[in-house]
């Protein structure tokens, strides 16, 4: 059977589960295979690589990570999109928009939930590229664009630079964000939303997480004691005074 990760089942766990397995029959390596369920036990395969740590090392930061890592959303997006949930599946409750969504999307792209693995580069040495995502709990109904936007929140990154790590603080994010969309391939139409859906995306996962925080408890409640609340405010503060700078690259 190979290496596997065990994790109690949840919920959401049935439809995710679906999903793994329509992505898996398309084609689609970037992403845990369902293995079995043994009681209130899922099974996934394990997805052998390198997940960065914090602070980010430089392999993460880099624009050619950015590319690759744009390159393998799309790639997910494209086979998701032929996936249909079955009617009354239940998914995680979160941020993403649920009008007229067009997918199932990953919704949480974070350094964490990214493996990298060695590839060879064109001057011959080996470097560390974005292979495949991992921790599929918040995947949900959505939109590309929202899902980019989530992405982009962590990578570009759409934040406050008190609140990146030491190595994105000197990045420039407008540059990042046209980089990332050219490299997906991101409509127009959906680039002169991109920061009006960021804006949105912020409103919405303050108030869910403040919810679950208030209600769960556990590792929420610990996040929004550490933070977690406060630097989405931060983060929303900086896109409204770089708003105009940020759309100039998307245009």
């Amino acid at each position: 059977m190979g290496a596997s990760v065990r994790r109690p089942m949840r919920a959401c766990s049935p439809s995710v589960h679906a999903l793994l397995r329509h992505l898996e029959s398309a084609g689609f390596a970037g992403a845990p295979r369902v293995l079995g369920v043994e009681g209130q036990t899922e099974i996934l395969s394990y997805v052998q690589g390198e997940v960065p740590a914090r602070p980010l090392p430089g392999y993460a930061v880099s624009g050619d990570t950015l590319v690759a890592l744009a390159g393998l959303l799309r790639r997910f997006h494209d086979a998701a999109a032929s996936f249909e949930p079955a009617s009354g599946a239940v998914w995680e409750d979160g941020s993403a928009l649920d009008d007229d969504p067009e997918l199932v999307g990953h919704c949480d792209v974070t350094p964490a939930n990214v493996v990298f693995r060695e590839e060879p580069s064109p001057d011959g040495q080996a470097r560390l590229v974005p292979y495949a995502l991992i921790d599929f709990d918040l995947a949900r109904p959505t939109t590309r664009l929202f899902d980019v936007v989530t992405t982009l929140r962590h990578w570009a990154p759409i934040a406050d630079p008190l609140d990146r790590d030491p190595l994105q603080r000197g990045l420039d994010v407008g540059a990042r964000l046209r980089l990332f969309c050219d490299a997906y391939g991101l409509a127009p139409r959906d680039r002169l939303r991109l920061v009006e859906t960021a804006r949105t995306r912020f409103d919405r996962s303050y108030l869910a997480m403040r919810e679950k925080a208030e209600t769960r408890g556990g590792g929420w409640a610990r996040m929004w004691e550490e933070g977690a609340g406060q630097r989405i405010r931060r983060a929303a503060r900086w896109l409204d005074a770089n708003e105009d700078a940020l759309h100039q690259y998307l245009i």
